[in-house]
């Protein structure tokens, strides 16, 4: 008899599993590399255990992009709650979410590679053109200044450069920087 039936189900690790599987897959070896079989082998779940959470790649895509946002609003909530200056504070909060990333262990660094390989997915660019309009139309009272987009622009440019290891200008070059854009969120 299978001992599957008698081990505790856990369907919300399960599914992290899967995700985290995928995103190292996609990290490691890019997207021809997440099938359907590849994450269920690397995962050890059964493709029967994974086509229950993920009915297709494509679904398990977009669960993985929607994890991606999880954690990037979470973080960006995060910063909010420390800063208590309103104005600019969404600016701030997203500048300091996205370019932490480049201090955190591996599995997040795989995340942000991740990402880029994922806003390949015409479906999954729109779903981030929808998440940088909701939070424009939710924030329009505080971040919606020219220097405020301004800095939103210039962090997407910081953390492509940290992604790709370009641009390496020194730490107190970069503090020096981010010290700059988030001046220009107080205007």
């Amino acid at each position: 008899m299978s001992t599957a039936h008698h081990r505790k189900k856990q369907p919300l690790f399960v599914r992290q599993q899967l995700l985290e599987v995928a995103a190292r897959l996609a990290s490691e070896k890019g997207m021809t590399a997440v099938t359907l079989d590849a994450v269920s082998g690397a995962s050890g779940v059964s493709k029967g255990g994974l086509l229950h959470h993920f009915p297709s790649k494509n679904m398990l895509l977009e669960a993985l992009f929607d994890s991606l946002l999880e954690r990037l609003d979470a973080a960006i909530e995060e910063a909010m709650r420390a800063d208590p200056m309103p104005h600019g504070r969404f600016t701030r909060g997203y500048l300091r979410a996205c370019l932490a990333l480049r201090d955190q262990p591996q599995g997040t660094k795989d995340w942000a590679q991740v990402t880029m390989v994922l806003l390949s997915e015409p479906q999954l660019r729109q779903r981030w053109r929808d998440w940088v309009r909701e939070r424009s139309e939710e924030y329009v009272g505080t971040d919606s200044s020219v220097d405020a987009a301004i800095v939103r622009l210039a962090t997407d440019g910081i953390w492509l450069a940290d992604l790709l290891g370009s641009h390496d200008m020194g730490e107190d070059a970069r503090e020096r920087l981010i010290g700059r854009l988030i001046e220009l969120t107080q205007l």
